[in-house]
């Protein structure tokens, strides 16, 4: 059996792996001379494009200073400044900063944080969370229980807490739940605009509203996941601003250091802070790497780059043009839906179009659209199981914000004749 010959243990290993040795701007290039055009980032993560020297100069910077303490007993400058610049961003009333290194490992501080938020308060029976279906949170168990992607979770229900489910973005059906276990209930996370699990499937105006109410009126806390879709990626800073919609608590992670440094964060109101200082004085949640100071450091460069280039508005700027472009991709045969906002796209393929009929699960488009783009010099993100747990393919898109004009063109282009190549009409 054949797989890379190399030391690393890949993921994938029936994948041929282009070895990658620089990128600038949205071009990454292999050890062949070869160019790729990437349009999702990565992993929806290098939102300032490739080889922006001046984040490397940054985080060199603190290394030769400062690399490693441990937060649980010292604080330091790095994590002070990445603090006060994320605040400044943030929604409402989050006014505190829990950095830590991956999405996964925040999404499950941010749902213990809940439960022993309310064990503080008194109120130990409220330990359930409540998730939408589809819904992507993370790896680690926790974050995994609150995913609804059977085709990761398989394996593992036994280790898998219990979650209640509505489907996504279905204000009746959310309301159904909430109301009928808000005694139990101690969190609801989504992600307010869908990632790759949905295909970056947007909700109808006034869900925000109605889930933020909901939780309000019941004594549940709202999360907002914005791993994904937060840092400008949709057009506004948070995904949540569309609505004027404050949480409870916000998560961040991917674009926030903008790939140079795994970096993600929790962030809070003292309201809640409060909680904790009145009582145990400790969140129950320890990680080594969190309040890292070079993760930190690269964190600020990247929220300051984006902010002295005016990254985000230039987001909502390209997004409208990469929506449009896109919407000529509606016209091929197996093309079921093009969605987003800002510079988040997905694109669905179906069977029959007309039935919403999804492929059978063995054909693996996906997989093959995503390897016949490689093939063509785009890098795209593919995704499964949306329909149903198992079936339902689709493919994403998340240009860096320094994209330009004739590169969405090209990333367009590619993508309709790797459609065209792997699922012939």
């Amino acid at each position: 059996m054949r797989y890379p010959d190399t030391a690393v243990f890949f993921r994938k290993l029936h994948w041929d792996y282009p070895r990658i040795t620089h990128g600038k701007g949205s071009w990454l290039y292999d050890e062949a001379g070869n160019a790729y055009l990437d349009g999702c980032g990565g992993a929806f993560v290098s939102n300032l494009g490739h080889g922006v020297a001046e984040i490397g100069q940054a985080m060199a910077a603190q290394a030769a200073k400062l690399g490693y303490v441990s937060g649980m007993t010292l604080t330091h400058d790095a994590v002070e400044e990445f603090a006060r610049e994320l605040v400044a961003l943030a929604p409402g009333d989050l006014d505190k900063v829990y950095p830590l290194s991956s999405g996964s490992d925040a999404v499950e501080a941010a749902l213990k944080l809940a439960r022993q938020y309310w064990a503080e308060l008194g109120m130990p029976s409220k330990q359930r969370i409540v998730a939408l279906t589809p819904a992507y949170h993370g790896n680690t168990l926790l974050a995994l229980s609150a995913s609804a992607r059977e085709h990761y979770k398989s394996l593992y229900h036994g280790w898998l807490v219990e979650v209640l489910r509505a489907p996504a973005y279905d204000g009746d059906a959310l309301e159904a739940v909430i109301a009928r276990d808000h005694a139990s209930i101690a969190a609801f996370i989504l992600e307010p605009i869908g990632g790759s699990s949905t295909g970056a499937l947007v909700p109808p105006e006034g869900y925000l509203r109605h889930a933020r109410d909901l939780c309000r009126q019941h004594d549940v806390l709202f999360i907002a996941d914005e791993i994904l879709v937060g840092a400008g990626r949709t057009g506004t800073w948070s995904a949540v601003d569309s609505e004027g919609v404050v949480p409870d608590l916000q998560i961040l992670g991917k674009g926030i250091a903008g790939g140079f440094a795994p970096l993600a964060a929790v962030l809070a109101p003292r309201r809640i802070v409060d909680v904790f200082a009145a009582g145990s004085g400790a969140l129950n949640h320890a990680q080594t790497f969190s309040h890292h100071a070079v993760s930190c450091a690269a964190g600020t460069a990247t929220l300051r780059y984006i902010a002295t280039h005016g990254l985000v508005d230039r987001c909502a700027r390209m997004g409208a043009t990469l929506h449009k472009s896109l919407a000529a991709l509606g016209r091929l045969p197996h093309v079921g839906a093009v969605r987003g906002r800002g510079l988040l796209a997905g694109v669905e393929l179906l069977a029959d179009v007309e039935t919403r009929r999804p492929f059978p699960r063995a054909e693996h488009v996906a997989e093959s659209l995503t390897r016949a783009a490689l093939d063509a010099g785009l890098i795209v993100w593919p995704n499964i199981g949306h329909v149903n747990g198992t079936e339902g393919d689709l493919v994403m898109l998340a240009p860096p914000y320094v994209v330009s004009e004739d590169e969405i063109d090209q990333i367009v282009a590619r993508l309709s004749a790797a459609i065209q190549e792997t699922v012939r009409a």
